[in-house]
């Protein structure tokens, strides 16, 4: 391999609905899945033996040996290489962080074929594209008609666990997402879908319904993932702007971003 600088983006599940469950535990999934202009970076270089350092806002806490998705796509890759991490996302904030880094990483070797049982927001991440991710996070699709938005995401500090948060949920055979338009109104058919893992979130970890609260004047306000981490769709950047500047002060200990997504074509 060679030298590598890659972006890993925030993962932003507009809405995600959970349709079923198989009977190995593995949860059904109906998402739209977009990602924003905010993210770890990373650069990797050829080394004898694998090394990964972590540094950025976001460092404490991460594991820097074998415990780290990274290292376990390289190891899957059968690589070995110095990696340093700049993580710049929350981790466990339902924004995709470690499963984009990992798919920066095979994106870095050229093993995208790798992403499959590393975790299922692996694969949908491995695009910068909008994305509907079904199934177990293996069937995915493009959506080129899904526009930009400018968002400001907000994440309260609170660390929810993803098995914790599917385990609460009452019902696991939820209704799909319904067909996303071609033309028309997106926030209108954003509004009538759903987080299935948004209430339970909640239950688990109350401060997410106050990060909501501080996008009462976003077009529309939902969490990402299975939390905790929330966005705002805001129609332009001043309006996005302002929002992460009120509530960057309301909450001075909350991470507090405005940023756009990508579309279908990335120059």
């Amino acid at each position: 391999m060679t030298a590598a600088t890659e972006f890993a983006p925030a993962k932003i599940n507009l809405a995600l609905h959970v349709t079923g469950q198989q009977s190995n535990g593995y949860h059904l999934l109906d998402s739209l899945v977009v990602f924003a202009d905010v993210g770890d970076h990373l650069t990797v270089q050829p080394a004898a033996q694998t090394s990964l350092t972590v540094d950025g806002p976001f460092a404490a806490g991460v594991p820097e040996d074998a415990r780290n998705l990274v290292w376990k796509a390289l190891d899957r890759a059968a690589v070995t290489a110095r990696i340093t991490l700049t993580k710049n996302l929350p981790h466990g904030a339902g924004i995709g962080g470690g499963s984009s880094d990992a798919a920066a990483i095979l994106r870095a070797v050229e093993r995208p074929d790798l992403a499959l049982g590393l975790g299922a927001d692996v694969p949908v991440c491995l695009s910068r594209t909008p994305q509907r991710m079904q199934g177990i996070g293996d069937v995915l699709n493009d959506v080129p008609d899904c526009p930009r938005f400018w968002l400001v995401l907000v994440n309260p500090g609170a660390h929810v666990p993803t098995v914790e948060v599917f385990g609460a949920l009452t019902r696991k055979d939820n209704p799909p997402m319904d067909p996303v338009p071609r033309d028309g109104d997106w926030l209108t058919w954003l509004a009538a879908q759903r987080n299935d893992l948004q209430d339970p979130a909640i239950a688990y970890a109350p401060v997410v319904s106050k990060a909501l609260a501080a996008l009462e004047d976003a077009q529309l306000a939902r969490m990402s993932g299975s939390g905790s981490t929330c966005f705002g769709i805001y129609p332009d950047q001043n309006a996005a702007s302002a929002a992460q500047s009120r509530i960057s002060r309301d909450h001075p200990d909350w991470w507090v971003v405005a940023t756009q997504t990508f579309g279908a074509a990335i120059s």
